[in-house]
């Protein structure tokens, strides 16, 4: 046995943990109850072992980096986004330009029987080789975990022992998650993912080759099993004692876990329990068991601080639809191990569903330019006026997107990393310009309401929800709403009613929520007193939606209001202001006040940027060029007004 059990973890290491093994693309079934032959639609996750457990560490805040191939196609580049986006390495990554990505086909049907389907045929992890990393990626690690799936076949089977070899060398410590499934070593049927245990000499002849290479043995009891070949569990953990001086962590599921340090005893030691929580689905619950054993062990935690966030995590995951996604932040944990009362029903926790969705790793914007044509009462008019076709409109708002795309390429070298351009457009007159500003990076916006509507009502009728599904992700749900805390009661509660309707909506979907609140005009309130208990109202109801628009408030206003939203929505990314077709001048007098506050982000402005020159073009009295010439002109005039703004502040508050 070649095992230091001196478990100091090497300091200044650039990683935490190297994740070496299978990185695929799941897709969940989301008729739950349904057999997977009948299913009709699925989500996209990210999956595969090795992939969640890189992703689900970095989500608890360690420093993982993902080594394995995916395809020159569209799921390995989602796959390489979604870890990057969680701050997960992917400089080794590969792209492999011979294979595809792999992919899973996952059902839940009941809480015991979960079918998947592997399509992993010469699949782009499987080819991970020894030339797509080096000894010095390995040296730059803590620990380096590696998946028992790569060990199934000759070709990763050497390149899992080469970076074993470097890990020892280095004193990187080595992690194994046994991962058995049958049919990935071509032991049941090829449709057959959802057994989990075959006895196999070979198996554990192959897996007893390499055991002693490792520090951390991770496995569920026929995991175990399989890897000391004998149906007896203590048998098993005895044969694999005397191959490996490795720790080894015995996963019993609702029993929670055991650790073995040292000789194994004939009774198990003192188990470390879990957490009792109603399952809903338990595939990916070992990865994230697996994540939050890495983090405890990593931060040099003792086993039963460790163990118990490993459990925690694997509760939190059986209560949930999917792997990856579902792993939980350390807000999350904090408030579940607060939990005084029953932690059955998880998947009721509104509070604890809202921090799965705010508490992730994010990109916290400083300022945001938007240009806001989501206009469609204001623009039908205009076209109405000047005597043309409404659908004329489709057009101008496309337009309009390649202004924005100019502007964007002008002021390139003006964008750092957390500023953002973006749009507000609506689907029923800009869906072409919707489609064209997707997938740009920008901030998108489209509204749901219809326009002018008191008490509000949605473009999709109560339904809103059920509408969602079909947007792009990175689509932002924007409300205008015509709110007073003392409009006359029947009318302020079904305001209500659909406002919150249209939270709960957004969190189940995971959209963000743009809530614009224009009070009536009220010659007895000043315009700071009625926003400000509006958002104080609303936030007294439950609802927290992502972003405020407002109209500029005074100094003492954002004072008030940034208190406010501290208080009660720390998770609140921000406020952008409205224009209310001022003129350019005025609301760029505005951002004087506003820019000293960090809560406020930037403007979403539309007609005091479109309305004039849109007409001139309805009357074809100005060309395409010339229009873009114009809204670019009155847009950028608020883009460098923000800009001279935010930077003549000493310092944000």
């Amino acid at each position: 046995m070649t095992v230091n059990k001196h478990l100091r973890f090497q300091e200044n290491r650039d990683f935490d943990v190297i994740c070496l093994g299978r990185l695929a693309v799941d897709l969940y079934a989301e008729q739950i109850g349904a057999k997977l032959e009948d299913v009709h639609s699925f989500a996209k996750y990210l999956g595969g072992s090795s992939g969640n457990i890189a992703f689900g560490t970095a989500r608890l805040g360690l420093k993982s980096s993902m080594l394995t191939r995916v395809g020159d196609d569209h799921m390995g580049r989602f796959l390489t986004q979604t870890l990057e986006n969680e701050g997960c390495d992917t400089s080794h990554v590969r792209v492999d330009p011979h294979r595809l990505t792999a992919l899973v086909l996952l059902g839940i049907k009941d809480r015991d029987t979960f079918p998947l389907v592997f399509y992993r045929e010469n699949c782009a992890d499987m080819a991970v080789s020894e030339a797509d990393f080096s000894e010095s990626y390995i040296a730059s690690s803590r620990s380096l975990l590696i998946t028992g799936t790569h060990l199934s076949n000759p070709d990763v089977l050497r390149t899992s022992q080469i970076a074993l070899k470097y890990a020892r060398k280095h004193d990187v410590k080595t992690v194994l998650d046994i991962d058995y499934r049958p049919v990935l070593w071509g032991l049941t049927g090829q449709a057959d993912g959802e057994t989990r245990y075959i006895a196999s000499e070979a198996v554990s002849a192959k897996l007893q080759q390499v055991l002693g290479e490792f520090d951390l043995i991770v496995g569920t009891e026929e995991e175990i099993q399989i890897a000391g070949g004998a149906s007896d569990i203590v048998d098993a953990l005895k044969a694999i004692r005397r191959v490996t001086a490795a720790t080894i962590v015995l996963k019993r599921g609702a029993d929670g876990c055991n650790v073995f340090e040292h000789e194994i005893p004939d009774q198990f030691p003192p188990v470390y329990p879990t957490f009792k929580v109603e399952v809903f689905n338990v595939l990916g619950a070992g990865d994230a068991f697996m994540s939050g054993l890495l983090k405890g062990w990593i931060d040099g935690d003792n086993w039963e601080q460790t163990c118990r966030l490993a459990n925690a995590c694997g509760a939190l995951v059986v209560s949930r639809h999917g792997c990856a996604p579902a792993m939980p932040t350390l807000a999350e944990l904090d408030y579940f191990f607060s939990r005084d009362r029953s932690r059955e029903n998880l998947e009721k926790d509104e509070l604890l569903h809202r921090l799965h969705r705010v508490s992730r790793k994010r990109k916290e914007l400083k300022n945001i330019f938007v240009f806001a044509f989501d206009h469609r009462s204001q623009l039908i008019e205009l076209a109405d006026q000047v005597g043309v076709d409404q659908k004329k409109i489709s057009a101008l708002k496309s337009l309009f997107v390649q202004a924005v795309s100019e502007s964007e390429q002008k002021y390139r070298h003006c964008l750092g990393p957390n500023d953002a351009i973006g749009i507000l457009a609506d689907e029923r007159l800009g869906q072409d310009a919707l489609n064209e500003a997707t997938g740009r990076g920008w901030w998108i916006g489209r509204p749901v309401e219809l326009p002018g509507s008191m008490p509000i009502e949605f473009e999709y009728g109560r339904s809103v929800g059920s509408n969602l599904s079909h947007w792009p992700n990175e689509h932002i749900v924007k409300c205008l709403v015509y709110y007073d805390v003392d409009q006359p009661t029947s009318m302020r509660d079904e305001q209500e009613a659909q406002m919150l309707s249209l939270y709960q909506a957004t969190q189940s979907s995971g959209h963000d929520l743009l809530l614009e609140i224009i009070p009536p005009k009220d010659e007895t309130k000043s315009r700071d007193e009625q926003i400000i208990r509006a958002i104080d109202r609303l936030y007294e109801i439950g609802i927290l939606p992502d972003w405020w628009k407002i109209e500029a408030l005074s100094s003492g206003g954002w004072q008030m209001l940034d208190e406010l939203v501290k208080r009660t929505d720390p998770f609140c990314k921000g406020v952008v202001l409205l224009g209310l077709a001022a003129p350019l001048a005025t609301i760029a007098k505005s951002f004087d006040v506003a820019a000293k506050w960090s809560l406020c982000k930037g403007f979403t402005v539309g007609r005091s940027i479109f309305h004039e020159p849109s007409k001139a073009w309805l009357e074809e009295s100005i060309n395409d060029d010339q229009l873009k010439d114009l809204v670019r002109e009155n847009f950028e005039f608020l883009f460098e007004a923000w800009l001279a703004a935010r930077s003549g502040q000493e310092g944000e508050r």
